[in-house]
């Protein structure tokens, strides 16, 4: 991509109402838009790491063997009522018909999963089921804040789970929390599993998965090595108290939930009469998993945790492009002439070799600018082609994540990059 075509531009100005690093970064390097409070346009930038973020779910859940499919975010007040939450959900979008129906705006999808997976269960061989979806959810939220980390409208994958026993939803349950490890580390990301209270469902814990940050709005409790963390809301332990996992003093830390898993029970299937035959032919209920993760709110959780003065500071796995090439000019034409072609033969070379690139060729710009905005937007590597770096055969190669530049030679750049992305 060129950037002088680039749908979008940086921006010196800070939101007004920005109230987090998130917030503020993606709209001024014009990563996303917002429409209103809590409401977010995606731009080219911010959408190419959405979709880097939602391909590393899709890997590993598929490889669990979970399918894809598209359940309706307009979704039937019947099914709520079936469930009794209708009137218990306080963020669930109420939408009138001009037909007098109403409709619920999807904040969760048990309601629809629950049914929709009824209707092609018959046999305990029909089991285990897995199915997830990556939508747009809408949430009533009295005051979204936070940036994209707390909104009306959002992005979540969400996947639901159908077992004939017990055993084998606690069996399941357990992959997805190593999967969910795997996709969080993926993304460049060190998550803790937590202890957190299991809410209106059937168990005493349910598991979230948090990024230890101060943009967060969980306190919890953990140290510094180790897995054991528990959320304050439902802890036995209290800071200071040594951990029981190692023994370390237990610290109050703060965090973003990226993810959360549920052990449901039969909560939902007892609602819809979600039942099979088992072996002996007797009749018994599906008992249910849920499995979350919100795909927009992970994006501004890597932008809070890998940021700094300057700007954002994006893993190779998820940045929009992985090299910001900047071309520098020079008041002779002929090399003039020969830094845009130097630059247009790397661009096209790595492109062909599978590296994404985003090309600063602006005209009328200083160069101050084009590094100022290359470190806002904050792809992992910046290579600079100048009257100086022609006199060394050479490009300045300076990663997002370090202070000092270093000139590589034209012909070993590709090379290193491989390197550096594997």
């Amino acid at each position: 991509m060129r950037q002088s075509r680039l749908f979008t531009h940086t921006s010196k100005n800070v939101p007004t109402d920005a109230d987090s690093v998130n917030a503020k970064l993606l709209t001024q390097a014009g990563f996303v838009h917002q429409e209103m409070a809590g409401v977010y346009s995606w731009l080219p930038l911010g959408l190419r790491v959405l979709h880097k973020v939602e391909n590393i779910i899709r890997d590993e859940l598929d490889k669990l063997g979970a399918q894809e499919i598209l359940m309706s975010a307009l979704q039937p007040k019947e099914n709520w009522d079936t469930t009794g939450r209708w009137d218990s959900v306080d963020v669930l979008f109420k939408i009138p018909s001009q037909t007098g129906k109403v409709y619920g705006l999807g904040p969760t999808h048990e309601e629809i999963v629950t049914p929709l997976v009824k209707t092609f269960l018959n046999s305990y061989k029909d089991l285990p089921i897995a199915v997830y979806q990556i939508q747009s959810k809408f949430r009533d939220e009295l005051r979204a804040k936070s940036g994209v980390l707390r909104g009306r409208e959002f992005g979540m994958k969400d996947l639901y789970s159908f077992h004939a026993s017990t055993e084998d939803l606690d069996t399941y349950y357990s992959k997805v929390l190593e999967t969910y490890l795997t996709i969080f580390s993926r993304c460049g990301l060190n998550a803790k599993v937590v202890e957190a209270s299991g809410g209106s469902f059937s168990k005493k814990f349910s598991h979230e998965f948090q990024v230890l940050t101060p943009a967060g709005e969980d306190k919890i409790l953990t140290s510094e090595t180790g897995t054991f963390a528990q959320n304050t809301e439902i802890a036995t332990l209290k800071e200071g108290d040594k951990n029981p996992e190692n023994g370390e003093k237990l610290e109050l830390k703060t965090g973003i939930e990226v993810g959360n898993i549920f052990d449901l029970g039969t909560k939902f299937s007892d609602a819809f009469d979600v039942a099979f035959t088992d072996e002996k032919g007797e009749r018994k209920t599906a008992v249910m998993g849920c499995y979350g993760i919100g795909t927009t709110r992970l994006v501004g959780t890597i932008v809070e945790a890998s940021h700094d003065d300057k700007g954002m500071i994006w893993p190779v796995s998820v940045a929009p492009f992985h090299v910001h090439l900047v071309g520098l000019k020079s008041k002779d034409a002929a090399v003039q002439s020969r830094i845009d072609s130097t630059a247009k033969e790397m661009y096209d070379g790595l492109w062909s070799e599978g590296v994404e690139v985003l090309w600063d060729d602006r005209e009328g710009v200083s160069p101050g600018e084009k590094f100022a905005d290359a470190d806002l937007i904050g792809l992992p590597l910046r290579l600079v082609v100048s009257e100086k770096t022609l006199k060394e055969d050479s490009v300045e190669w300076k990663a997002r994540n370090e202070s000092a530049a270093k000139l590589v030679k034209t012909q070993d750049v590709i090379e290193q990059i491989k390197g550096m992305m594997k």
